[in-house]
């Protein structure tokens, strides 16, 4: 059966969005972004955001769609994401889902069960109070199950279960599982060499900073403060230290693209674990053609 839905996916830098961009101009299709930044209003530049001139090339969804105080929820965003793909597919249109936030994709294409619970701020600062010993030994009493799966060092999921149970009543197992979508998903993910990685890392990170990420930066320091959690994520942290006079530019611009390779081999590992994806190399002289191969013959 062909595709209904088309993802690609893989590490950062690997070319997905040029790659996407072209692909749905071949398909008169559109883009569904799984990028846990690009959410966010204001954050354009450090987040590789696709520019205005492409999102009027291609329709983009799921980008901008919340400010940068607010929390979007994996749940939120797979809401989202789902009555977008089902309203394209009553139109005829195959949507491609293109990021490398991979729990993002996972909630799309195995249909994850996810407790609609809203963070909540006052009960998580009560149980935090009393330490993660304690917690954890709640969370054994409460759903045994759960902290079977969740290391007894895990402070973050440790607390979401027990947050979870204490707003719904029921244990946070009884509420996951998965319910995969009916219709067929071709899943491609794009790697390339270390080498061409690192120069791939590196070229983007200049021109990123070419195009103003520094100003960008202090606009929103200004406007949100330092402390806002956005602006301790990847790239946004390191040039803050140098802002605030922490490292130097070279320092900061190194740390960038160390923690980017990374990041990047995280995400990697993260997507070669999953069998149904189709691996291309994006730096190969063959790339395209076998693009090409792949989705010829969709419709």
């Amino acid at each position: 059966m062909s595709p209904k839905l088309i993802v690609i996916c893989g590490s950062t830098a690997t070319g997905k969005t040029e790659t996407a961009i072209s692909l749905a101009k071949q398909l008169n299709s559109v883009i569904l972004s799984a990028d846990s930044r690009c959410v966010y209003k204001e954050f354009n530049i450090g987040t590789a955001k696709p520019n205005a001139i492409d999102r009027q090339i291609v329709p983009h969804h799921l980008i901008d769609i919340c400010h940068p105080t607010e929390t979007l929820t994996v749940a939120d965003y797979q809401q989202q994401a789902q009555t977008l793909i089902s309203d394209y597919h009553q139109q005829g249109i195959i949507p491609l889902l293109v990021g490398g936030t991979g729990l993002y994709i996972k909630a799309i294409v195995r249909g994850l069960k996810i407790p609609r619970v809203s963070p909540h701020p006052e009960l998580r600062q009560q149980l935090q109070s009393l330490g993660q010993n304690q917690l954890y030994a709640m969370l054994q009493q409460i759903d045994s199950h759960a902290a079977q799966k969740i290391h007894p060092n895990d402070p973050v999921r440790t607390l979401r279960a027990l947050e979870v149970f204490y707003v719904t009543g029921r244990p946070i197992s009884q509420q996951q599982g998965e319910n995969p979508p009916p219709y067929p998903i071709l899943q491609i993910g794009l790697d390339c060499q270390p080498e061409i990685l690192q120069q791939r890392i590196e070229q983007r990170t200049e021109k990123m900073l070419a195009a103003g990420w520094l100003d960008e930066i202090k606009y929103l320091a200004e406007k949100y403060g330092w402390d806002l959690p956005l602006l301790a994520t990847l790239g946004y942290q390191e040039l803050k230290q140098y802002l605030t006079g922490q490292v130097s530019f070279q320092e900061a611009k190194d740390l960038i693209v160390l923690h980017t390779r990374q990041f990047a081999k995280r995400q990697r590992t993260w997507f070669r674990a999953i069998p149904e994806i189709q691996w291309l190399d994006a730096g190969a002289s063959d790339f395209h053609e076998k693009i090409a191969l792949l989705t010829d013959n969709i419709f």
